[in-house]
């Protein structure tokens, strides 16, 4: 009778090696997407494998379900949690890529139709709000001065609102990312008025080739 193939390997390996293959974690994902729920399970598919049906607290191939509900999940791997949406684009885990160092992120609209997402200004969080119709970045005075950008030595302009015209001042913002992709250098203004978002106006869009499918907008950065 032939011995176990554990029992083989043992046998031809120096002992620390074969406990060091013992004890090696499977290979990480390097993209997941949500294919689907399946009562209170999430579809996910890895690597581009076969569907799995997952519940909270369930992992696979180093992705963990946070919880899953309604046509989204909440996921955990390489250290990032993540949401993901039926239909979405997967999402690519990075690999050995720095951050930020991405080419392509996908918005989805909220109730009310527009794209909000999370991202950062000089890697100080602020949540953004998509704006076509905006010339530039657009940031509130008072969020620019949480974040610490220092607008008031930028170039002063006049802003017409509906109450007059009031003074902002043209700055450029050094490093501006949401998700995993980032753009350095975007014309920016700072306006009194309170805003309740950062809005990601033509200033940022620009650099991207921008396409948008229902409820979903994808924008892939131009070469």
């Amino acid at each position: 009778m032939r011995p176990p193939a554990a029992a083989r390997l043992a046998a031809t390996l120096p002992a620390a090696l074969f406990a060091a293959l013992l004890a090696a974690p499977p290979a990480a994902a390097q993209n997941v997407s949500l294919q689907g729920m399946m009562g209170g399970k999430a579809l996910l598919v890895i690597n581009g494998g076969r569907p799995r049906a997952l519940a909270p607290g369930e992992s696979a191939q180093g992705v963990k379900v946070i919880s899953a509900g309604g046509e989204q999940a909440v996921v955990m791997a390489d250290g990032k949690q993540l949401t993901l949406r039926v239909g979405a684009t997967p999402v690519d885990l990075g690999g050995a890529s720095s951050p930020g160092s991405g080419r392509r992120v996908v918005l989805s609209a909220d109730t009310r139709g527009h794209f909000v997402t999370n991202g950062s200004i000089n890697d100080r969080a602020v949540q953004f709000m998509v704006d076509t119709g905006a010339t530039t970045l657009a940031i509130g005075q008072a969020e620019a001065e949480r974040i610490g950008l220092d607008y008031k030595g930028g170039q002063p302009v006049g802003m017409h609102t509906a109450n007059g015209v009031v003074r902002g001042w043209l700055i450029r913002a050094g490093k501006v990312r949401v998700g995993d992709v980032t753009v350095h250098d975007v014309e920016t203004v700072v306006t009194p008025l309170p805003m309740p978002a950062v809005l990601l106006g033509n200033s940022f869009l620009n650099r991207f080739n921008m396409r948008r499918e229902g409820s979903q907008m994808t924008l892939e950065k131009r070469s």
